[in-house]
C-alpha cells in the first residue's frame, strides 16, 4: 500500500505530500519547480538531499517524454505501460479510454514522428494519466494544448485526486493551479517559501515580490508578445488616484490598463481583459467599447487604453487579470496574456459596503452594492416605507 510519500528536495528543507492529495507547485522561473519534479522522476540526481516516493510514478514533463519516435502510437502505449510496471491485460483494459481521450483514433497506428505537437501532447497525457499511476507529476506542459484539451486535463486530474492517487501540478496558471489543488507550495531562493491552502499561497505569490504585482512591462520590443501588426508595452492596476495599485477598497473603482504599439494602419483594434478569482473561476471579461474607435481602423502609434470596474462590485479576495487583443476581418488574437497582473480588493466594516452591518464570510464572484428599501407595518397598520 502507498504510504505518505516524504520528499526531501532542497538542502535543509523537507515537506511530505501525502496519499490522494492534489498539490501545486508554483514560483518565478528557476525557482526549481521542474528540477524537482525531475529529481521526483528519477530523471536528475539531486546535489543535496534525497527523495523518498512510495508508490508508482507517472510523469508528463515534456512533450512525450518517454514516447519512441519509430513506435507508433498503439506500440508508445503500451510501452509505458510496461515501464510502468501494468501487465498487457491492464493495458488491454484501458487502451480504448487513452485513445479516445487523446482523439488520436485515425492515427494510433501512425509512428508518432508524424504527429503533430497537439497530437504528440494528448497522447502523451492521456498515457501518463489513465495508466493509473499512484502518483502523477505534471509539469506545465498542458500550456502546449488548446483551451479545449486544457479543460480536459484538468477535469482527468481532478478525477485522478478523488480516486485517491497523488498528483503533483507545476504550472504559472493560478486559476488552474486554485481550482485543482487544495494545497500548494511556492518555491523560491532554494528553499520552499510558502506551503498552505493555495488561494493563500498563490494571493501571496501574486502579491508580492516574487510573484506578479499591479505593473508588467516588456521594455525590450523584440521579446514583447504580440505580432507584426501589435505589440504589447505594459499592463497596469491603477487606482482611483491614478497610482498603481496593489490593493483596492471594496468600495473604490480599479483601473485596467493596457498599452500597446499598433504597428500597421487600417485594422480594427479589440483590446480586452479577463479576470479571474483566487478560485480559479472567471469574474468576468470585458471589452474596450470606446466609441472614439468603434469600427475605425486605427492608425499605426502608441495607445493606452484604460478600463474602470466600478466599486462595490467585486468581491474581497486576489483578482487575477489576463490581457488579450484582437483584429478583425479576419478575426486573429494577437497576444493573450493570461495571470499577467493581480490585484487584491480589501473588504472593510464601516457599514457602508455591501458587507453592511453582517461580520461573516460573505461568498460570491461579485459583491455589488444594491440599492435597498424595507417596508414596515405595525398592528395591522398601512406599511411604511424606511428607506
Amino acid at each position: 500500500a502507498q504510504r505518505d510519500n516524504t520528499i526531501w528536495a532542497m538542502k535543509d528543507v523537507s515537506f511530505t505530500i501525502n496519499r490522494g492529495e492534489v498539490v501545486g507547485i508554483i514560483g518565478r522561473n528557476g525557482a526549481g519547480k521542474s528540477t524537482l519534479l525531475k529529481i521526483l522522476a528519477r530523471i536528475t540526481e539531486p546535489t543535496n538531499g534525497f527523495a523518498e516516493i512510495q508508490g508508482r510514478v507517472g510523469s508528463l514533463l515534456e512533450v512525450g517524454t518517454g514516447f519512441h519516435g519509430e513506435l507508433t502510437g498503439r506500440e508508445n502505449i503500451y510501452l509505458n505501460g510496461a515501464i510502468l510496471g501494468m501487465r498487457k491485460t491492464e493495458i488491454d483494459r484501458k487502451f480504448d479510454e487513452i485513445v479516445a481521450f487523446a482523439e488520436v483514433e485515425h492515427f494510433i497506428d501512425t509512428p508518432v514522428k508524424h504527429y503533430s505537437s497537439g497530437m504528440y501532447l494528448r497522447l502523451a497525457f492521456a498515457v501518463a494519466a489513465h495508466l493509473e499511476p499512484e502518483i502523477l507529476l505534471v509539469d506545465e506542459v498542458l500550456a502546449v494544448g488548446d483551451a479545449h484539451f486544457q479543460r480536459k486535463c484538468l477535469a482527468k486530474m481532478e478525477d485522478v485526486g478523488r480516486q485517491g492517487r497523488t498528483v503533483l501540478f507545476v504550472s504559472h496558471n493560478m486559476p488552474a493551479i486554485t481550482r485543482l489543488c487544495q494545497r500548494t507550495i511556492l518555491l523560491g531562493k532554494g528553499g520552499v517559501q510558502m506551503d498552505g491552502p493555495s488561494h493563500q499561497v498563490a494571493g501571496s505569490y501574486l502579491n508580492s515580490e516574487v510573484g506578479n504585482s499591479a505593473e508588467r512591462v516588456w521594455p525590450d520590443s523584440t521579446k514583447t508578445p504580440g505580432s507584426d501588426v501589435i505589440r504589447l508595452r505594459a499592463l497596469r492596476i491603477r487606482g482611483r488616484d491614478g497610482r498603481l495599485a496593489e490593493t483596492v477598497d471594496i468600495r473604490e473603482p480599479v483601473g485596467l490598463e493596457m498599452e500597446y504599439d499598433v504597428l500597421k494602419s487600417g485594422h480594427i483594434v479589440i483590446p480586452h481583459f479577463s479576470v479571474y478569482n483566487a478560485d480559479g473561476l472567471q469574474v468576468f471579461s470585458a471589452v474596450e467599447t470606446d466609441p472614439d474607435w468603434k469600427g475605425r481602423g486605427r492608425p499605426a502609434g502608441g495607445y493606452v487604453t484604460l478600463g474602470w470596474i466600478p466599486g462595490n462590485y467585486l468581491a474581497e479576495g486576489t483578482l487575477i487579470v489576463g490581457a488579450a487583443v484582437n483584429t478583425l476581418n479576419p478575426s486573429i488574437m494577437h497576444f493573450w496574456e493570461r495571470d499577467a497582473v493581480a490585484f487584491c480588493v480589501i473588504d472593510n466594516f464601516d457599514g457602508d459596503s455591501a458587507r453592511g452591518d453582517f461580520p461573516g464570510d460573505l461568498h460570491g464572484v461579485v459583491r455589488p452594492l444594491l440599492k435597498w428599501s424595507t417596508r414596515f407595518s405595525q398592528n395591522g397598520t398601512e406599511p411604511v416605507e424606511i428607506d
